[in-house]
């Protein structure tokens, strides 16, 4: 038990899912006892009134039956309550609840019961004002120095003030320069109401300057105005605090000082009566509410200060002289007298939770129990410290969590539909065919123990969607089995980069143990492709080696294939339904296979479904020593050519962000603009405000417009990128003979997102990712493992190093460099790699250097810088040669 918690000395809950605020709660002898004792009146959102009279039995129990003495649901919601002298012709306090369009004031009567069930509590209307515009909060207090009697000031949205003398409605002002109202406060010293306006402002207005000024009803000058009668509403003083008030307190312990009290966002002032900062004090944590109240010490104010951090602070002047915890957030804090206790601290937070508490210090009586002491046997000791040592081996050496126990515990399996479904699901797509086909799959789940909640996820390649990707489950007993089923189709007119879909399902074992499980599966290729007629020519031409005789492309393909034709088994063409053309040529003389497109990124999927084609055709012969090889001219230059296309769209996207911004700024500006006009007592001409207005309102549009059309092809253009960079990991490790945890590291590099956004791209991530392989398991001397490289990743301003990067970490493969994450690594590689390598250019005359001895690259296995064109005889002689 902590001491510096808030005892709570009486509690409870308002009502079931009602909001409150600041102004709906009230401490007042609203029933006019007579005996100096508190009640409290609290009123909601949804328009309910309750008065309480707190008296518990014991400290801490809850409400009883008898403490609620009055509640009665209104028809309006309740903005604020106070309690003052506002009937004309008697001194009793009444009750004023303000509503959003009306203000009523009542009378609030109890009747001594004559049985066991208590006294009787009524509210009577006393009158009641219509208001003509929206209320937002209201003040009271002695306008004009009136005696025995309140009158009631009511600032509305708009910002105007209403001035009520009782049952009379007296003038209204309109504040100048007002945009948003904030809160009001009257101070009876210098007769003048304090509020804080949009301009962070803290104001004063006298109440004599408000009655004599100009009727905020009349719109334009009379004659009589004319001659002087009308007064301009002038500020009194002002005091700029540089942010929004939450709230304001005007308190007056004495006849000689009164001092403002203002919570900002972010500090709390003390001011003058004239607007001088006495003192202020930043806040540590966000206010909620506060409230002042008279100090013991001489000249001196305390204040009490709640926070969103459940916490109420109790300040003398600026100095911390206590801290208690609540069990909420107060939004209202009143400080009363209930049944001779003073001093009790009533919060409020926003669902209702009102709270009667003290500051105190209640101490824990309770003491730790003496320990029973025993002699130590170590021989015993000795034992346990071994079989503890033997399981920590044991755990060591299996790992902390087994990989079977996962399987146990649930199994998932996937299974992709052999056909298309017979009603396509496609809906909404962006292809160019008439008919979209669809594919069904299938994803099994059983359980082996009993697991309350468990999700699954399925990630596809964009632009492949799905017709649902999140299922929930709730295995509540041994050996279930579900299976949900969804269908995937093609939605954009562009080619995605993988056929491959993973499947996460997510589950916590009944430890508490949270488990993962993937479990991947492949689309077929014709979902995305179609038969097409091979064409002769292209741009992009790729060629693959082989170890084995050829085989028929008719076997490899089956769905591509047409058998009419014998002659052209070794020819292929391949539609994608984005409208690509792609043609597979297999050579009759020799152990070779070429792909060819228009396209570069287009000749990723059917190279990586050759490839896989010829290895599941070879492993059904029991062939297993089947390999494919790579040994043409490495295509950085069309990769480089993507790079540098994605990289102009994302710098075209931050061109049109800051013009959109620049744009945004000028409309709110030209907005303010406007609104002052239109607000102005004397009309002004707009001077082509509106014409402005209204073009910068399409400009902002249009560069909206711009930036979506650009972010579109920016998605488009990275999934372009991300193929073209698997066609080309591809090739290096077919080029080099890498094995698969090589092939691992290079896709860790080249493919670190998924996504790529402004602040995070793939351009900068790759390079920090090329330039650590260059600086450790790629590096040739000591110096370059030395190289400090940059810990922040921003934008470059080209991607010339990028690409030297890429083509530096081409050459070193070609010179014997291996790509390994051990220790070992790092070590200078120059007995492994033969020659001289080029290192990153640190200066303008190493990057000449490097530019010169650019035609050398690759030499070793017979490289050119440049493809050299040849001569198209027919496509098969060019495959045989």
């Amino acid at each position: 038990m902590s001491l510096f918690k808030a005892r709570d000395w009486w509690s409870t809950v308002l009502g079931e899912k009602e909001e409150f605020d600041q102004g709906c709660l009230c401490l007042a002898d609203v029933d006019n006892s007579g005996n100096g004792q508190d009640k409290i009146i609290v009123g909601s959102f949804m328009g309910y009134l309750r008065i309480f009279n707190p008296h518990p039995v014991k400290t801490g129990d809850g409400a009883q039956a008898e403490d609620l003495l009055l509640e009665v649901q209104l028809r309006d919601p309740v903005l604020q309550v106070e309690v003052g002298k506002f009937v004309s012709g008697t001194e009793m306090l009444h009750l004023a609840v303000l509503h959003s369009r009306k203000l009523c004031v009542y009378s609030v009567s109890g009747t001594l019961g004559n049985v066991e069930h208590g006294n009787q509590y009524q509210l009577k209307l006393m009158y009641e004002h219509n208001l003509q515009r929206t209320a937002c909060n209201m003040t009271y207090g002695s306008f004009g120095g009136v005696k025995g009697r309140d009158l009631i000031c009511i600032q509305s949205v708009d910002g105007m003030l209403m001035v009520f003398e009782q049952e009379s409605y007296a003038f209204g002002r309109f504040l100048p320069g007002s945009l948003l109202p904030g809160p009001l406060a009257y101070s009876s010293r210098t007769d003048s109401f304090i509020t804080v306006s949009s301009c962070r402002q803290v104001e004063s207005y006298k109440y004599q300057v408000l009655a004599f000024a100009t009727d905020a009803d009349k719109r334009q000058e009379t004659e009589q105005q004319k001659l002087g009668s009308g007064k301009r509403l002038v500020v009194d003083w002002a005091l700029n605090i540089g942010e929004q008030a939450l709230d304001i307190c005007i308190v007056s312990f004495n006849q000689s000082t009164s001092s403002v009290f203002v919570l900002g966002e972010r500090n709390f002032f003390c001011l003058k009566e004239n607007g001088q900062i006495r003192f202020m004090k930043k806040l540590d944590c966000s206010p909620s509410c506060f409230l002042p109240y008279c100090s013991v010490s001489e000249g001196t104010v305390n204040t009490l200060i709640g926070n969103h951090k459940n916490m109420l602070h109790v300040y003398q002047d600026v100095t911390l002289k206590w801290a208690t915890q609540l069990p909420h957030v107060p939004v209202a804090v009143r400080v009363g007298c209930f049944h001779d206790l003073k001093g009790v601290i009533v919060t409020l937070s926003d669902d209702g939770r009102l709270q009667c508490s003290y500051l105190g210090t209640d101490p824990s009586l309770f003491q730790a129990p003496k320990v029973e002491s025993r002699e130590l046997n170590y021989d015993e000791l000795d034992v346990e410290l071994k079989e503890l040592q033997r399981i920590i081996k044991v755990v060591k050496s299996q790992g902390v969590w087994p990989m079977h126990e996962k399987e146990d515990d649930l199994n998932v399996s996937a299974m992709v539909s052999s056909n298309f479904d017979s009603v396509s699901q496609a809906a909404d797509v962006e292809v160019g065919t008439d008919v979209v086909p669809s594919i069904t799959v299938k994803i099994t789940l059983q359980n082996r123990i009993v697991l309350p909640k468990v999700k699954l996820s399925i990630y596809v390649q964009p632009p492949l969607v799905l017709t649902c990707d999140q299922f929930t489950f709730e295995f509540l007993a041994p050996e279930m089995t579900s299976t949900v089923a969804f269908s995937v189709y093609l939605k954009r007119s562009y080619t995605p980069s993988d056929l491959e879909g993973n499947a996460v399902v997510s589950y916590s074992k009944p430890t508490g143990t949270p488990r993962v499980i993937q479990c991947k599966f492949r689309l077929p290729l014709k979902l995305i492709c179609l038969p097409g007629q091979p064409s002769k020519t292209a741009n992009h031409k790729l060629t693959i080696d082989t170890n084995k005789s050829p085989v028929s492309l008719l076997s490899l393909f089956p769905g591509f294939a047409n058998q009419s034709d014998d002659d052209q088994v070794n020819v292929m063409g391949f539609r994608f339904l984005g409208g690509s053309q792609v043609t597979l040529l297999a050579s009759k003389t020799s152990q070779r296979y070429r792909i060819q497109s228009e396209q570069f990124e287009d000749l990723w999927l059917i190279t990586n479904e050759l490839i896989l084609r010829l290895q599941k055709y070879f492993e059904k012969q029991g062939i297993k020593d089947f390999a494919c090889s790579f040994s043409g001219t490495m295509p950085l230059q069309e990769y480089f050519e993507l790079i540098d296309h994605h990289f102009e769209l994302r710098i075209n996207g931050e061109k049109l962000e800051e013009l959109l911004s620049e744009r945004a700024v000028q409309f709110r500006a030209i907005q303010r603009r406007l609104l002052t006009r239109f607000k102005d007592k004397t009309p002004a001409p707009l001077q082509h405000l509106d014409v402005l207005l209204d073009g910068t309102y399409k400009q902002v549009i249009a560069l909206a417009d711009a930036v979506e059309e650009n972010q579109g092809n920016l998605f488009q253009s990275f999934t372009r990128l991300k193929s073209a960079t698997h066609l080309v990991i591809l090739l290096i490790g077919l080029w080099q003979k890498l094995s698969a945890d090589q092939i691992a590291i290079l896709e860790a590099a080249f493919l670190p997102l998924q996504e790529d956004t402004q602040e995070l791209g793939w351009e900068e991530t790759v390079d920090a990712a090329i330039s650590h392989l260059l600086k450790t398991c790629l590096s040739k001397s000591s110096k370059e493992q030395a190289l400090n490289l940059s810990s922040q990743l921003n934008i470059p301003k080209d991607t010339s190093r990028l690409k030297k990067h890429i083509t530096l970490l081409c050459d070193r493969l070609a010179k014997g460099g291996r790509l390994c994450l051990s220790n070992d690594a790092a070590a200078p590689q120059t007995m492994v790699m033969p020659g001289g390598c080029t290192p990153i250019p640190e200066s303008d005359l190493e990057e000449r250097s490097v530019e010169q001895d650019s035609p050398e690259l690759f030499t070793n296995h017979k490289h050119l810088a440049t493809e050299t064109p040849v001569p198209e005889v027919s496509a098969l002689q060019g495959v045989s040669e």
